[in-house]
């Protein structure tokens, strides 16, 4: 989408705001960032004499090398750096302390629990990727365990009151359709966005079931390996390598670290939540296949667990008969019997989609249309040949996420060629850009306001700095 420099500004804050929401620190994060302390801490009055001072918000200050290290660290994640100044990046780092600053002030609070379990999940990743904690204090060069436990405390719970200060800033923001129409209008017709081709695009799925022999000889394995874990100590983690389905988790042994808001499945979660630690579950079936699932620690309502998923298989014949009845289905759609979403209604075993005659939702607005460029590569295959309102031969997929495999037939029910924005065909977009820009000024006056009332100082060395604050308050 090509819009004009202040809405490509614009949106890159916004970009930037949703990036700092993020729950899940990188590996190099985590090794690089650093801790920002209050001022009166005695430790921090050692780092100053040691590093500098580059600025204060508040209750916090900002040293030199934790501009270096920022730095640093976007280079380590691939980002581009060749526009990166240390003045923008000092900015960013005094917006983020100014953000948990003020969080602290009106009892916006994050409790040390919510900041232990982050950096409790995070010490698991970094384990299983690198192999034991040893080697993880080894390669990020850390004394103890306790000091780099401390040192993830201090950098979660100043991101974590940063974040939750800022969606507390613009929860309340929302849009007119009035508004929409004036930000569309204030955009000189020559600078307009310009949305590139979309589809809209339905289909119908018929997802073969296996048999109740299959079932059972899914049941029995599950059985067995509980069996053997149980009375012969055998490791479920490695059970899981051998023997899990799930593509998420196979290769770390199975393990998951869920609470009870962890988008999973509800039958799961139900029952990891009433299992003891230690435990093994019975065999229990989702959508996905059938499970076990042992409980390797309870932390509050927080557990890490490690589950075996196993699927029945699906008999050729099974499979051979759902593209029989699909081939069905789309001579009578082509034979007028049914419209393309009379038939999904009555005939596709797709649950999320049927009853919106099969259309398909982005995933990343839940809007019905899909950008060519966005596209996901095996959609966009499946559809590129087929002209407005043809339906497709029976296409065979495997579920990515582990649901088995399935027959699609797809229709393309409209099409839009890039264009200059329109208000009415686009107004979902610009709606959404709108209230992207209402969402930038209100961070804007926040901002503004409360530089104002917040101490802050900036060292002398910094103070040439063209900051897009007033950090210097002139």
């Amino acid at each position: 989408m090509k819009t004009r420099q202040w809405i490509t500004a614009m949106a890159l804050c916004l970009v930037a705001m949703g990036a700092a929401q993020e729950t899940t620190t990188a590996p190099q994060e985590i090794a690089d960032a650093s801790v920002a302390q209050p001022m009166d801490s005695a430790k921090v009055g050692k780092r100053i004499k040691l590093d500098g001072i580059a600025a204060v918000v508040g209750d916090y200050v900002i040293l030199d090398s934790d501009i270096e290290k920022t730095l640093i660290d976007l280079k380590s994640q691939g980002a581009a750096t060749a526009d990166v100044t240390k003045c923008g990046l000092l900015g960013k780092l005094m917006e983020d302390r100014l953000y948990a600053h003020q969080a602290v002030q009106d009892s916006i609070l994050v409790s040390d629990d919510e900041v232990n379990m982050q950096g409790e999940r995070q010490l698991q990743q970094l384990v299983q990727q690198i192999g034991s904690m040893e080697k993880v204090l080894r390669y990020y060069k850390k004394e103890d365990e306790q000091s780099f436990r401390e040192e993830l405390f201090n950098i979660n719970k100043l991101r974590m009151l940063s974040e939750k200060m800022q969606q507390d800033i613009i929860k309340d923001v929302e849009i007119t359709p009035e508004e929409v129409r004036q930000f569309f209008n204030k955009i000189p017709e020559d600078e307009r966005p310009v949305f590139g081709a979309e589809l809209e695009i339905a289909q119908i799925v018929k997802e073969p079931k296996p048999t109740d022999a299959e079932k059972q000889k899914v049941i029995d394995k599950l059985n067995e390996i509980k069996a053997d874990v149980e009375d012969n100590g055998a490791s479920f983690s490695v059970k899981a390598i051998l023997y899990s389905q799930d593509p998420g988790s196979k290769s770390k042994g199975g393990f998951y670290s869920i609470t009870k808001d962890t988008g999973f499945d509800k039958t799961f979660k139900d029952v990891a939540f009433s299992l003891q630690q230690g435990e093994v579950s019975e065999p229990f079936e989702t959508p996905f296949g059938y499970h076990i699932i042992y409980i390797e620690k309870i932390r509050g309502q927080e557990l890490d667990l490690r589950h075996i998923l196993v699927q029945p298989e699906i008999s050729s014949d099974a499979l051979e008969e759902a593209k029989r009845e699909l081939d069905t289905i789309r001579q009578q759609i082509m034979d007028g019997k049914y419209t393309f979403a009379e038939a999904a209604l009555n005939f596709s075993d797709q649950k999320e989609t049927k009853f919106e005659g099969g259309v398909l939702r982005n995933p990343i607005n839940f809007d019905s249309r899909f950008e060519l460029t966005n596209m996901d590569p095996n959609l966009y295959n499946q559809v590129r040949e087929l002209k407005d309102n043809e339906i497709s031969f029976p296409v065979l997929e495997d579920d990515p996420l582990g649901g088995g495999p399935s027959y699609k037939i797809l229709q393309v029910t409209n099409r839009y060629e890039e264009h200059v924005a329109d208000f009415a065909q686009d107004y979902v977009k610009i709606q959404e850009l709108a209230k992207t820009e209402k969402k930038f000024n209100a961070i804007k006056k926040w901002m503004a306001e409360h530089i104002e009332d917040t101490y802050v100082s900036v060292n002398g060395s910094n103070q040439d700095c063209d900051f897009a604050n007033n950090w210097i308050k002139k």
